[in-house]
């Protein structure tokens, strides 16, 4: 199980879907469910922190005078 750290969004995301699927096919433990359903919560806070990274990033594009696309510097602390 790779650090949240590491993952990409993608990755993240995959691993979530995967642990859904198993928690409902049902065929777990009770334990192994609940350490599922805690990386499960994990995954789900790290997804939505780099959905909001790149919302921000977004956010950031202004348009100058001569209608050309720039970045604005920012600093995300993220």
């Amino acid at each position: 199980m790779a650090s949240l750290e590491l993952l990409s969004f993608e990755e993240a995301l995959q691993e979530l879907e995967t642990i859904v699927r198993r928690l409902e096919e049902g065929k777990t433990s009770l334990e192994d469910a609940i350490k599922a359903y805690e990386r499960g919560a994990a995954l789900r806070t790290h997804c939505e922190k780099k959905l909001q990274n790149a919302r921000l990033r977004v956010e950031q594009i202004v348009v100058g005078e001569n209608g050309r696309l720039t970045t604005q510097p920012t600093d995300l602390g993220l």
